[in-house]
């Protein structure tokens, strides 16, 4: 009897050891399958990223020489079609196509920009819906051989050209004043000068030709017209010069109330002109004439 109890210690140890190397190899193979669920996923994941990369690239038609329209070249990039920027474009050149236009186009306004060492803006040019503003210390329009059209500067606007045409019922308005050797209006027009609220000067530093060849020269003023002429004279050349609606003297004496035709010209001390009857051997008027 007491041997075997001795001999069945044994089998029960040899039971007890053999439960952990069952566990052990349980969790082995769920560890075992685990890894091979994540990879499996994972190659799914890789399949669909490397499809989506594929469509994507199709899509832009990115190729050795460039995406889609835009191709690389030498000197830099390329580009067949329309091109939309969403932010900000920074480039130092842009040309287009022998016998191509260029075109830019914004659905609110269109801003350039020149800027300095210091990243302040020099120039700018700026298109809106309902104006056009170019800021900038001179600006300046050349002919096709480099000649000078207009220069524009805050001190002085100077326009090159022959000659400067302004179509329009309103004319040019000048707030200042104008300097030009010849003011001209084209053939078979009126030119007019006028200043509907102040006064109108001409000055020259020798000789003021007023001339029309086809027409009349009319001067109208709401107030006085003066003609002064500081070193030389006045001279007016014509065939005939009329004074109309000049003041006239006329006497009271019934001998003399015959109806003259001829009359001489008289003038007061103050300048004032007016007519006085022929058959008077001098100049003769009352102090109410000469007022």
């Amino acid at each position: 009897m007491g041997n075997r109890v001795l001999n069945a210690e044994p089998n029960n140890n040899r039971s007890t050891k053999m439960r952990p190397a069952a566990n052990q190899s349980y969790l082995y193979g769920w560890k075992k399958n685990c890894i091979f669920i994540i990879l499996f996923f994972l190659m799914i994941l890789i399949a669909i990223n490397l499809g989506f990369t594929l469509w994507i690239l199709k899509a832009l038609e990115v190729s050795q020489d460039g995406i889609g329209r835009i191709k690389i070249v030498e000197k830099g990039v390329e580009l067949d079609g329309m091109a939309l920027v969403m932010d900000v474009m920074k480039t130092s050149h842009i040309k287009s196509r022998l016998g191509q236009p260029l075109t830019f186009e914004s659905a609110k306004n269109l801003t350039f920009n020149v800027r300095g060492d210091m990243n302040e803006v020099q120039n700018q040019m700026f298109i809106g819906h309902d104006r056009f503003e170019v800021s900038a210390k001179k600006f300046q329009v050349n002919n096709l051989h480099g000649g000078t059209l207009m220069q524009v500067d805050k001190d002085l606007m100077e326009i090159a050209s022959n000659s400067l045409k302004v179509e329009g019922d309103g004319g040019i308005v000048f707030s200042d004043y104008v300097q030009t050797p010849i003011i001209r209006a084209e053939p078979g027009k009126d030119l007019k000068l006028e200043s509907p609220t102040r006064s109108l000067e001409i000055q020259a530093s020798q000789e003021i030709f007023i001339q029309s060849r086809a027409g009349s020269i009319e001067t109208a003023s709401l107030n006085d017209i003066k003609i002064r002429s500081s070193s030389g004279s006045i001279r007016l050349d014509a065939e005939q010069i009329i004074l109309s609606n000049l003041n006239q003297f006329i006497i009271s004496d019934k001998t003399t109330s015959d109806q003259n035709k001829v009359y001489q010209l008289c003038i007061c001390e103050n300048g004032k002109i007016f007519l006085a009857p022929s058959h008077f051997f001098i100049c003769a008027g009352d102090s109410t004439i000469c007022r």
